[in-house]
């Protein structure tokens, strides 16, 4: 008898990697599905299919999931996460791949109401339906509160041996986790950066002051301490390691300033308009680098180093 085989998205939290556990326990041979952008990656979504010994099969979403991050159709959740239109793009690469390599479905590990936003019912309809999966969408943890899918009413998963969670407690996961023998896995706040309030203000300054930003200034919003000054952005590096990284993201006609006599930030100032970066802005950021710095802060001598990228 040919053996069911499912596609599952893994993002390596707790949820994901029960529907795996669940789905194996039926006898379904399982593949993992993982993806990365400039606000996540995939180590965790690699560190559980290395658990649960599957392969796994990793797209790159970046540029793709900046354009949607930009402008999502169904919104924004408490920072500039847009969930739904995430889950929604996901799964349609999920059903590309279902199609290719004839997978019999795809599976997921959303519950029922654990998320407001994405994981109403709802939004678990709507996420179905435009992602072109509708009915070849299985969700194992809440699936008995669910429509019964194409591969149940197959036989090809028993819908008594799936499972009725719903809400944001996780008791019932945590249950599950023992009796799979389940040590490892990361607290389901998830490695989404959009769901990080200060990460997400950052971000929705750079949207409106220079709304065609790309993978250089999203990685940038990562390190330093951030200040605009009309269209010019000045970073300023919090450490060593934090220096390395501006360093390797300066770009030709950035400017970066350093202080020669003592040991401090490195500071990059990027301007997103045609003008050269005005005197007086470059002034501020000199400040702001010996401010950053306990040693020099006090002192008058300070010396600087001005170069570009």
């Amino acid at each position: 008898m040919k053996r069911t085989k499912a596609l599952v998205l893994l993002s390596g939290g707790l949820d994901s990697i029960l529907a795996v556990k669940i789905l194996e326990a039926q006898g379904v041979k399982i593949k993992g599905l993982g993806f990365k952008s400039y606000f996540f990656n995939e180590k965790l979504a690699k560190k559980a299919a290395r658990a649960l010994n599957i392969p796994i099969k990793i797209i790159d979403l970046s540029k793709e999931h900046l354009n949607l991050v930009k402008k999502p159709k169904y919104g924004y959740g408490k920072g500039m996460n847009p969930c739904i239109d995430c889950h929604i793009l996901m799964l349609k690469k999920a059903k590309k791949i279902m199609l290719k390599e004839k997978f019999d479905f795809v599976a997921t590990g959303e519950v029922l109401g654990e998320r407001p936003m994405s994981q109403n019912l709802k939004s678990l309809k709507l996420i179905e339906k435009k992602s072109g999966l509708k009915g070849y969408l299985l969700r194992p943890l809440s699936a008995k509160l669910l429509e019964p899918t194409i591969p149940e009413k197959k036989g090809l998963i028993e819908r008594k041996k799936l499972l009725d969670i719903s809400g944001r407690s996780r008791k019932r996961q945590l249950k599950l986790a023992k009796k799979f023998k389940i040590k490892s896995y990361p607290s389901p706040a998830g490695g989404c950066l959009l769901t990080d309030l200060e990460f997400s203000k950052k971000l929705k300054d750079l949207f409106e002051k220079y709304p065609r930003c790309q993978g250089n200034d999203i990685e940038l919003l990562k390190l330093g301490r951030h200040f605009w000054q009309e269209k010019v952005k000045i970073i300023v590096g919090r450490n060593e390691e934090e220096n390395k990284k501006i360093r390797k993201l300066a770009k030709r006609s950035d400017v970066l300033i350093e202080m020669e006599n003592y040991p401090g930030p490195l500071t990059l100032v990027r301007s997103y308009s045609k003008r050269k970066v005005p005197s007086r802005i470059l002034e501020k950021a000199k400040f702001l680098t010996k401010y950053y710095s306990t040693k020099s802060r006090q002192k008058k001598n300070v010396k600087f180093k001005i170069s570009f990228g």
